[in-house]
């Protein structure tokens, strides 16, 4: 799961991130190997004229890879952290650009919301409260919202004095 709760005597929080199924020395062994692929064929042509027309095309090929493996990883660098205390929920979002967004609410008044069809994603989760709409685990799958969404009622009813 990418998400984790801590719970301390006075309060909850809640940490969650985007799933990361290819970790950076997974990515290394993947582009290592791909790297060795592509070279490959160019090794029959060395010494001819048809491997300076090759490689240009080999090596602009890998460099988008690689940029396009360093994109995800940048962009998996967001983070959500909600602070449930019994006067007061705050959620604080990292995107990976830009400055942080919070959102807070007396816990009192917090509502977890779950929209099945209605919502950017399926199982679109929200918390309600002071006039506001938070979302939360956007980037959470399906089933994980689906479960996150039980949870974070049950933190919201046993932090309520």
């Amino acid at each position: 799961m990418p998400y984790h709760w801590t719970r301390t005597q006075d309060s909850q929080t809640l940490s969650l991130w985007p799933h990361r199924s290819l970790p950076i020395r997974g990515f290394v062994g993947v582009f290592g190997s791909i790297f060795i692929l592509a070279m490959l064929p160019l090794f029959g042509l060395i010494g001819t004229a048809l491997l300076w027309g090759m490689l240009p095309f080999v090596l602009i090929t890998l460099t988008g890879l690689y940029f396009a493996f360093m994109h995800t990883y940048r962009t998996g660098d967001a983070r959500e952290v909600l602070t449930i205390t019994a006067q007061e929920t705050h959620l604080t979002h990292h995107p990976h650009k830009g400055p942080a967004l919070h959102w807070s609410c007396n816990t009192y008044w917090t509502r977890a919301q779950i929209y099945p069809q209605a919502g950017p994603v399926p199982h679109y989760i929200t918390l309600s409260g002071n006039g506001r709409e938070a979302e939360i685990g956007k980037f959470l799958s399906e089933e994980e919202r689906k479960e996150l969404i039980g949870e974070l009622q049950t933190a919201l009813k046993a932090a309520q004095p």
